[in-house]
């Protein structure tokens, strides 16, 4: 069962609460894939260079503090100006709703109708709404914005940073504690499953299939791989 919003309009429960868990989760998913791929072409590569554990240990957490923290600056910065544009079209639905009540008013009832309702039923629909917070239901059937669920950049930045973070530590403990001879191997093979099981999470969370997601995912960090691996290798061998 539907219940009203404040503005009078309806609502599924927990609906907006739902999307935002969803749609943040799904980022989650996505900046672990991000620090997967990322760090392991980065470990395999100097791997593939050099057997110094240290080395290798050194590479991979400077990957993984500075992707974390290049994750964390870019999704601030995203978010800052969604969030920036979002006020600036809240405060301009403010002032026109001050302004001209009348235009709004009939705007309101332009868009009931365009989603179906007959021209009474959407005149009689926009005064219910506008009985109660008509801001909020101006912005939510104009701009589909809730003023009381902007966006936070803090909150996108830390889950981003974090999230980046869990997932580069899959190939830095992959490659670091096998010995030295199966390490590449191990590490390439953790990274695969890594891959496949966001691939999985990633398509449920968006209902889409799986498999497609998966073979995408699994693919392009297994040429990641193989291209950094053959650089570290010539590298190496050139150095050597």
């Amino acid at each position: 069962m539907a219940k009203p919003m404040s503005g009078g309009h309806l609502r599924e429960p927990h609906e907006g609460s739902l999307t935002g868990r969803l749609n943040w989760l799904r980022a989650g998913v996505l900046g672990a894939n991000d620090g997967i791929i990322s760090t392991a072409g980065l470990v395999i590569g100097v791997a593939a260079a050099t057997t110094s554990s240290t080395e290798i240990a050194t590479a991979g957490v400077a990957g993984l503090v500075a992707g974390g923290v290049s994750m964390a600056l870019g999704e601030y910065v995203s978010v800052s100006t969604q969030r920036d544009t979002e006020r600036a079209l809240i405060e301009k639905e403010r002032r026109e709703l001050e302004l001209t009540p009348e235009a709004e008013h009939a705007e309101l009832v332009g868009l009931l109708r365009q989603r179906g309702l007959s021209e009474d039923t959407a005149i009689t629909a926009a005064d219910e709404l506008s009985e109660g917070d008509v801001l909020r239901t101006h912005l939510s059937v104009e701009l589909g914005i809730d003023q009381e669920e902007l966006a936070n950049p803090w909150a996108a930045a830390g889950s981003s940073a974090i999230a980046f973070s869990v997932g580069a530590l899959l190939p830095l403990a992959a490659i670091l504690l096998p010995p030295a001879p199966v390490r590449i191997a191990v590490a390439f093979v953790a990274v695969l499953v890594g891959l496949g099981l966001t691939g999985v999470v990633s398509a449920r969370l968006g209902g889409s299939p799986w498999r497609a997601a998966v073979v995408r995912l699994v693919g392009g960090g297994a040429l990641a791989m193989a291209v950094t691996f053959g650089i570290g290798r010539l590298l190496g061998v050139a150095t050597g």
